[in-house]
């Protein structure tokens, strides 16, 4: 295991600017989203992960922060085709979000069929990154992150979607959606995240500007903190408020 970062760099502010506070879950009401879009500007996080759908009330909720508004697109499966990604994605942007969170196509990965999964990738990455952000200075655009969705894949596969991401150039390649289950020997079905042998295995196939979002499983502020370890600059988590409880009572409520 990676060491732990200097404790005397991190604060609660730090902490939480690590953060993308994930409302994605398909049973959540519009009262849970508006609370979690709260809870997501209360502790200044760094952005809400949330459904295209909810553009609308994260922008309300969040004017006036630096709550950046993150849309999910092809989620959680991937399995729209190249031309819904990019309308979806365009769509996202134009109506306020400044990230998009795509799933690749998972069956064309196991396929290996690395000419779609290029492609598609290139065509969503220059949609997001030919729009620019309302209301920011001059040729800021928005960023694209790519979800592997991990606990489907082999290494290999890993491997040559974090060459493609490096060639392609996104800002960020990400573990899973959190709903990757995968059917175990017994019938039920799990999932594992963001592991630890993958965020290496990510951190050293990606080019150095590339960086690493670690999804699914990270519950505790220690996690957070394991993550970081290993090179990780954003999490995506539903924990946020206990991960946050957390950083206060460890670094205190300053910045």
């Amino acid at each position: 295991m990676a060491e732990s970062p200097n404790s005397e760099a991190l604060s609660r502010a730090s902490i939480a600017k690590l953060i993308d506070h994930s409302l994605l879950h398909p049973t959540m009401t519009d009262d849970e989203i508006e609370s979690g879009l709260k809870i997501a500007r209360d502790y200044s996080v760094a952005a809400a992960c949330i459904k295209p759908y909810s553009i609308p009330a994260a922008r309300k909720i969040l004017a006036s922060t630096d709550v950046l508004i993150c849309a999910v697109v092809g989620f959680p499966h991937g399995n729209s085709t190249t031309a819904i990604k990019v309308a979806e994605a365009k769509e996202a942007m134009q109506a306020g979000a400044h990230e998009i969170d795509m799933v690749v196509n998972i069956g064309k990965v196991l396929s290996g069929d690395w000419a779609y999964v290029t492609n598609e990738i290139r065509a969503v990455n220059k949609t997001v990154t030919c729009i620019n952000l309302g209301g920011a200075p001059d040729g800021e655009t928005g960023i694209l992150k790519v979800i592997f969705e991990n606990d489907f894949l082999q290494d290999a596969h890993i491997v040559q979607l974090c060459k493609i991401c490096s060639e392609v150039g996104v800002a960020y390649v990400k573990t899973s959606t959190g709903y990757g289950f995968v059917k175990q020997p017994d019938g039920l079905y799990s999932y594992k995240g963001a592991t630890t042998k993958h965020l290496r295995l990510m951190r050293e196939n990606c080019a150095p500007g590339v960086k690493i979002k670690a999804a699914g499983g990270v519950r505790t502020l220690d996690e957070v903190l394991h993550v970081m370890s290993l090179g990780v600059s954003r999490v995506g988590a539903s924990a946020t408020v206990a991960i946050m409880e957390e950083a206060e009572k460890r670094f205190g409520d300053g910045s």
